[in-house]
């Protein structure tokens, strides 16, 4: 059987781009804030997809990836919890220059499993009768500094701070919450929210003016200075797929 060789040219074209395509396809190794997991863990499915990329995922409290990358763990990228610890990268020199940027503004609630424990103003921290709130480790994860800013605004922190129960990040602070073994805590909006709305439970939507703005910026380490896969994460995220689905989650832009 003859083939007719504008065919064959076609094929052979088709195959070698394909080829390259799998050639160029990279990896990055990234280090991302436990709020962010849900969304993360989907826009990396739709990289993955879009891209032919790999992005390998690892979720944990900034202040603790901040210090393994100071001690030279093979993180490539970075997805903070706030701004500050990229900042301090940056100045220290272990950044790509110029690569730092917003992905997400984050958002604080106070949440229970519970329905009806949590009314929306949250006068249940004033009135209510539970042994124990959930809180994230100040000193690592910047939720947790923002619910003892809002706690300080409120009046509150000396009186409940006996009653805290606190996470190393705050995926463990809303492990605690959603196992009962505190009332009610201070948690991402985004664990608690799906399709626009709070998943089960009750929950206060804590006001911005209460604490800092939880302003999330990523950004790529120099082990990852001529990597493919960084580079391109770092765009995707600001790319309309991405950013529909860091506002389904709850987060500003």
């Amino acid at each position: 059987m003859r083939i007719d060789s504008r065919l064959f040219v076609k094929l052979a074209t088709a195959a070698a781009t394909g080829l390259f395509g799998l050639c160029q396809a990279a990896e990055v190794s990234v280090a991302v804030a436990a709020n962010f997991t849900a969304p993360m863990q989907k826009i990396t499915a739709a990289f993955a997809q879009d891209t032919g990329h790999k992005a390998v995922l690892a979720f944990g409290a900034t202040g603790k990836f901040y210090t393994q990358i100071r001690n030279g763990a093979p993180f490539q990228m970075l997805l903070a919890a706030d701004d500050e610890t990229p900042a301090k990268l940056d100045k220290e020199g272990l950044t790509v220059s110029g690569s730092r940027f917003t992905y997400a503004i984050g958002k604080l609630v106070l949440w229970s499993a519970q329905a009806g424990l949590v009314d929306n103003q949250g006068d249940v921290l004033r009135t209510g009768t539970f042994e124990r709130i959930a809180v994230a480790d100040p000193r690592l994860a910047p939720y947790g500094a923002a619910a003892v800013e809002t706690l300080t605004r409120l009046g509150l922190l000396q009186t409940l701070q006996s009653r805290f129960v606190q996470g190393e990040n705050i995926g463990q602070t809303y492990q605690f919450v959603a196992t009962g073994n505190a009332a009610l805590g201070f948690v991402a909006l985004s664990q608690v929210m799906v399709d626009g709305r709070i998943a089960r439970g009750s929950a206060w939507l804590v006001p911005a003016e209460m604490h800092t703005p939880i302003r999330q910026d990523a950004v790529i380490l120099n082990s990852a200075k001529d990597n493919a896969a960084a580079a391109a994460l770092a765009s995707y995220l600001r790319s309309d797929k991405a950013r529909a689905i860091i506002r389904a989650y709850g987060y500003a832009l």
